[in-house]
């Protein structure tokens, strides 16, 4: 197509992303309640009684920007087949059948796994919680507002969900022949420190638990690189 045409395309695309983000937006906001409740379910479970489950608002308009925050991601979640379909449909026509085939691989596993790690997470941030409010002793209570608090389970989802795209990342340069399958067993020892350190790092809470529950699935899921990469090399050597 020429330049113009595909700038419309663009164009039309890109509107109709941005209207069906909207429409998620507006509908999180209006069923704020359940999302509230869902998000808020870890924080309960460190309470002695749940029924006492109270975040606090210490400024006028935090209720309200908290709510907005969260039905736009809440949104963007629930509309991102919309608007990653329409970046598909953008993009694809420019590749090849086997660039097609290997994008929409990738896609795949990138939904799926970064849908495994935000369930990590969610799994994790009681244990989180427990810790980091009780690590002062039982004379200190600690007033949680309801924006740390948010903030702090969106970084959790966030930093789970972006850490388990990371064997995509390592078949990627394995596929690309950047990094061969013999360098991948070879640094299997430093990746393993390297996992460890970075979910160290990453994690917001930074306690044992939530730490190791971060690099233990990350490191099995290096040894599943390393057996696609075997399996590829294997299937390449019977073609030749």
């Amino acid at each position: 197509m020429a330049l113009a045409d595909h700038l419309r395309e663009l164009r039309n695309r890109l509107g109709i992303s941005l209207l069906a983000l909207a429409v998620g937006v507006v509908v999180c906001f209006i069923f704020w309640k359940p999302i509230y409740d869902f998000l808020s379910a870890p924080y309960c479970d460190t309470l002695a009684d749940p029924h006492k489950c109270n975040l606090y608002a210490f400024g006028i308009f935090d209720q309200f920007l908290v709510r907005m925050k969260v039905s736009f991601i809440a949104g963007s979640v629930v509309t991102a087949p919309v608007w990653l379909y329409q970046l598909g449909a953008f993009i694809t026509p420019a590749l090849h059948r086997r660039e097609r085939k290997y994008a929409a691989a990738f896609l795949t596993a990138s939904l799926f796994l970064f849908s495994v790690g935000c369930v990590f997470a969610y799994l994790t941030v009681s244990r989180g919680l427990d810790f980091l409010l009780s690590v002062g002793g039982g004379d200190v209570v600690t007033l949680l507002s309801i924006q740390s608090y948010l903030s702090f389970v969106t970084l959790m989802l966030l930093a789970f969900g972006v850490a388990f795209l990371f064997p995509v990342v390592v078949t990627f340069l394995n596929l690309t022949g950047i990094l061969s399958t013999a360098r991948m067993r070879s640094s299997r020892r430093g990746m393993i420190f390297g996992i460890f350190a970075f979910s160290a790092v990453i994690t917001p809470s930074q306690d044992p638990f939530t730490f190791m529950a971060m690099a233990i699935p990350l490191c099995i899921l290096y040894e599943g690189c390393i057996v696609i990469g075997r399996v590829r090399d294997r299937t390449r050597r019977r073609a030749v």
